[in-house]
């Protein structure tokens, strides 16, 4: 079983930056593609960025540019965001697709971004 837990949400000003973490733990090898999605007040979650076990990445038309996945260590992804707008506010959420676990959420990191 992969478990993952997202940190690094907070209050931030327009214009600043964020870096988000993302740890998983369990069957770690079963890992295919690592995405974060994000859940703003009475809107649909929507896919933000992904990156597979081979470095492949994609993003979100409105993040691109701004937003950067990346994996470091064997166990850890981020998401940082740069030039943060006050429509980035949102719950972030990291999402795995493993071979073993299926697909696999974590619980979440707020953030808030102030005009």
């Amino acid at each position: 079983q992969v478990q993952l837990v997202e940190s690094g949400g907070g209050l931030v000003q327009a214009g600043g930056s964020l870096r988000l973490s993302c740890v998983a733990s369990g069957s770690i090898f079963s890992i295919a593609v690592m995405r974060w999605y994000r859940q703003a007040p009475e809107k649909q979650r929507e896919l933000v960025a992904s990156i597979t076990n081979r470095g492949t990445t994609d993003y979100e038309d409105s993040v691109k540019g701004r937003f950067t996945i990346s994996r470091d260590k064997a166990n850890s992804w981020y998401l940082q965001m740069n030039s943060l707008k006050p429509e980035d506010t949102a719950v972030y959420y990291c999402n795995c697709l493993s071979t073993t676990s299926g697909t696999v959420w974590g619980k979440g990191t707020l953030v808030t971004v102030s005009s």
